[in-house]
């Protein structure tokens, strides 16, 4: 189980999930597995989805409700649990979206395309933190915790986003039952302990699909059902259900989510014949982050806490944290797919977008994590393993 924990396995496995199934979607093969991803399942008339669908509503939920757990620790206990320590990494992750939401219009605003500028706003924070771990060895803890909090604001972005934007018709007697199951899910989970804890374990599990259901059957994106148990249930149970589902998420959630929304078709055209938001996600992703997160991060030290209590970062950290934050990936994925489900070639086109421009900033990031963990490791900086302060995978919480 270290392994799936792990900071590398997490960023590898999304990696290899994503090219297996380009390499797939594009071989003869292709066809039968897209078959497959369209297949439909489930009750006909009530619950029924294609298996592409169950993957993006149904396993993504769960890695919701970790991100979620994730987000009330560090709201509450963690890196984010005071305006203070926020502000920074608030201003740099500010910029982190603005400016590549700017750089998408530009490029497709103005067509139908437009419709697809929230996508390259978001950061994969497996992938950054497994680039950190592979490269970053002798990089000071105060990067790590600026990168962590950055992440953690996007994700908060992203799951606004998904919650306000993808939204149709809501049902809002569905709604409310939804509401009732996630409070009574959340006084429940107070109860866990005891001899009765199988027992209310087991109930919560129910009152857990029930909310599900509810949400996605009242037209709300049904992700947001993970979002709203894990915010939901009481802090101390929420961290060992998270701790127990970390692995699950990083081994099983997380790359076939990354294989059913890689499994594209490479479009036989031109490059000038690509949709506008094509490229507008390809040079969104490394360009616009790493622009938005540098000018924003360096205002954020200008007007920042002078007390120690915000890390110190140069120029040279936050172009490193922007070209980091530029590995969208999984939330970009999810993105795209609800941003043009109803334009299967856009999509397509958007997803290549994502990949091509996710690998960019991957490979950029590599690059400069390297640089700059060299820098400090010459001038002489702790290395991350003896600093009280590092973050170890576990630490990380890796979601």
């Amino acid at each position: 189980m270290s392994l799936l924990r792990s900071a590398r396995f997490p960023a590898i496995v999304l990696l290899v999930a994503a090219v297996l199934a380009l390499s797939l979607a594009n071989s003869p093969w292709g066809g039968a597995v897209l078959a497959v991803k369209d297949a439909y399942v489930g009750v006909p008339g009530v619950l029924e989805m294609s298996v592409g669908h169950w993957v993006q509503d149904g396993l993504l939920a769960i890695f919701f409700f970790v991100v979620a757990v994730e987000l009330q620790f560090e709201l509450t206990k963690g890196e984010l649990n005071s305006a203070r320590k926020a502000l920074q990494p608030a201003i740099a992750a500010a910029g982190g979206v603005l400016v590549p939401i700017a750089v998408f219009l530009l490029i497709a605003g103005g067509s139908v395309a437009s419709s697809g500028w929230p996508i390259p706003t978001a950061t994969d924070i497996a992938f950054a933190l497994g680039v950190l771990a592979v490269f970053g060895k002798g990089l000071p803890s105060g990067i790590r915790i600026f990168l962590l909090a950055l992440a953690i604001l996007d994700d908060i972005v992203g799951i606004l986003f998904i919650a306000v934007l993808f939204t149709d018709g809501v049902n809002l007697l569905l709604l409310a039952l939804a509401v009732v199951t996630v409070a009574i899910f959340a006084l429940l989970s107070r109860q866990l302990g005891g001899r009765r804890a199988p027992l209310i374990a087991a109930v919560l599990i129910v009152l857990a699909l029930a909310t599900w259901v509810l949400v996605y059957l009242s037209g709300v994106h049904a992700t947001i059902a993970g979002v709203a148990l894990g915010l939901a249930m009481v802090q101390r149970p929420a961290l060992h259900v998270r701790h127990v589902l970390e692995p699950w998420v990083n081994a099983i959630v997380l790359p076939l989510f990354a294989f059913s929304a890689a499994l594209v078709v490479i479009p036989q055209v031109s490059p000038g014949e690509l949709s506008p938001a094509f490229w507008g996600v390809l040079i969104a992703l490394p360009v616009g982050k790493v622009v938005g997160i540098t000018v924003f991060g360096w205002i954020s030290l200008r007007i920042g806490t002078k007390d120690g209590a915000a890390p110190h970062l140069t120029i040279a950290d936050l172009v490193t944290a922007g070209a980091l934050g530029g590995i969208g990936f999984t939330v970009s994925l999810l993105l795209a797919e609800l941003a043009f489900a109803g334009d299967a070639l856009v999509r397509d086109e958007v997803t290549l977008g994502v990949l091509a421009g996710s690998a960019l900033s991957l490979v950029l990031a590599a690059v400069l994590v390297s640089l700059r963990a060299r820098h400090y490791r010459r001038v002489g900086a702790a290395p991350a393993e003896n600093d009280p302060h590092h973050l170890t995978p576990e630490e990380s919480r890796i979601t």
